[in-house]
């Protein structure tokens, strides 16, 4: 059942990858993208990784692949232009497929394992640990300096990249908070004895 269940989400993550490619229309290559992830994380299930796999439903299914599917439906592009313009790139393409595929068939034609690579573990982790309990240990408890850092220079880059975009208009109106704090409620407002039938 186990060999079934693999060879089953390995076809279906090949052939989804492939109609990302040839589908015709975006929208259908998301859609194929999301059956691809979905099926790699059967894969990973299979090899005991839940957490991961959890991580790729979540991550690339419940957000990225979302995403790209709310810019394609929401962007008014013309397919029928883009396509035109993509046809002649199809010599380009096919020569860099052709290299590509050249350059796996080497790598793959010539490949060797060290013995005993499959009973080497990356990062040791006592027996009876579920996979989510060791990544936990590993990250948390092992490498929490570096896991820690790496967090940080992400953090970094973020208000890096928000500080060199941002753009300060001059006939945009914006929010001035301590304005808006010291501001003198007797100034800012003003109490009109309307009389009836007078009107505004």
């Amino acid at each position: 059942m186990m060999t079934f269940a693999f060879y089953l989400f390995a076809t279906i993550v090949c052939l989804s990858g492939v109609m990302v490619v040839m589908a015709r229309h975006p929208v259908h290559s998301v859609l194929w993208l999301i059956l691809a992830f979905i099926s790699a994380a059967g894969l990973f299930i299979l090899l005991g990784a839940e957490f991961v796999a959890m991580l790729l439903i979540i991550v690339y299914v419940g957000a990225v692949a979302v995403l790209f599917l709310f810019v394609v439906m929401m962007l008014d592009i013309d397919f029928a232009s883009l396509k035109t313009e993509l046809v002649s790139f199809v010599p380009v393409g096919g020569l860099i497929a052709l290299v590509l595929l050249a350059v796996l068939a080497v790598a793959f034609g010539d490949w060797q394992s060290a013995e005993g690579a499959g009973d080497l573990v990356a990062v040791p982790v006592g027996q009876g640990v579920q996979n989510t309990s060791g990544i936990g240990l590993v990250l948390y408890d092992r490498y929490i300096l570096p896991f820690q850092v790496s967090g940080l220079i992400l953090l970094v880059a973020m208000i890096g990249a928000i500080t060199l975009t941002m753009r300060h208009r001059t006939n945009v109106k914006r929010q001035d908070v301590i304005q808006q704090m010291h501001r003198d409620p007797a100034k800012a407002m003003q109490l009109r004895d309307v009389k009836p039938g007078q009107g505004l």
